[in-house]
């Protein structure tokens, strides 16, 4: 009985082993064929030359803080995934009964608005291909050049791509002119847009920008004094 137990385990991972390859196979062909078409030095380049993009000396520091507390906060710790931050959004999801935490790293989020954004094709094959260009930008660009690549692609709402159109159109003001509490509401949109941006619905928004401080201060980088003195209600305004 035990040796047919044993053998069924084997077999079950032997065909999950079979359909990971077979997944793994078909994904990367895609990511080849979408690298070919606009390699990853091209698209880069594009985006820097964005008339609207923003070098990270003209973000606050602050917004980068909040942005890897809420969406990865081991983004200096990890590679291109995180297994970690997977599991862990899992259980923060089902637990709350809620999407309050994203599984995908920062540098898979950029990936994906670099290339897969607006394609419809098979799901699978699709993350796959975004998980190889994940990869390839890791070994291509350091962090702190992805998070500045992240700040400019990533959508805010309300028809706002990249930090720059985002605090033109929200704040009426340049992206190095935030302060800590307007740092801390943008890093919270990209989550859901269609739900916390400040146009969309402010008790959402703020519910959310108050995620991106608690965040902050359990990843060290505000006190908790500091933390309740962040005043909302400029979001009203807006």
């Amino acid at each position: 009985m035990v040796k047919k137990i044993i053998k069924f385990f084997i077999f079950i991972l032997i065909v999950i082993i079979i359909a990971l390859a077979v997944i793994g196979w078909y994904g990367h062909g895609y990511y080849e064929k979408t690298i070919a078409k606009t390699p990853i030095e091209t698209k880069v380049k594009e985006i820097r030359e964005e008339y609207t993009f923003v070098k990270s000396d003209n973000i606050p520091e602050n917004y980068f803080k909040a942005v890897v507390a809420v969406e990865d906060k081991r983004y200096y710790n990890h590679g291109a995934a995180d297994i970690f931050g997977i599991g862990r959004a899992i259980v923060v999801n089902t637990k709350n009964k809620e999407l309050q935490e994203g599984g995908s790293t920062i540098t898979q989020q950029v990936a994906k608005n670099m290339y897969f954004i607006d394609d419809d094709s098979d799901v699978v094959k699709r993350k796959v291909a975004e998980m190889f260009t994940a990869m390839e930008l890791e070994k291509k660009y350091s962090k702190d050049e992805i998070l500045e690549l992240y700040a400019n692609i990533i959508y805010f709402g309300n028809g706002y791509y990249g930090i720059n159109e985002a605090c033109q159109g929200y704040l009426h003001k340049d992206p190095k002119d935030m302060n800590l509490a307007e740092c801390t509401m943008m890093a919270g949109i990209p989550n859901a847009p269609s739900v916390y941006a400040p146009t969309v619905n402010k008790d959402l928004c703020k519910k959310r920008q108050q995620k991106v401080i608690s965040s902050m201060v359990d990843n060290g980088d505000i006190t908790k004094e500091l933390a309740e003195k962040i005043d909302s209600s400029f979001i009203d305004e807006i």
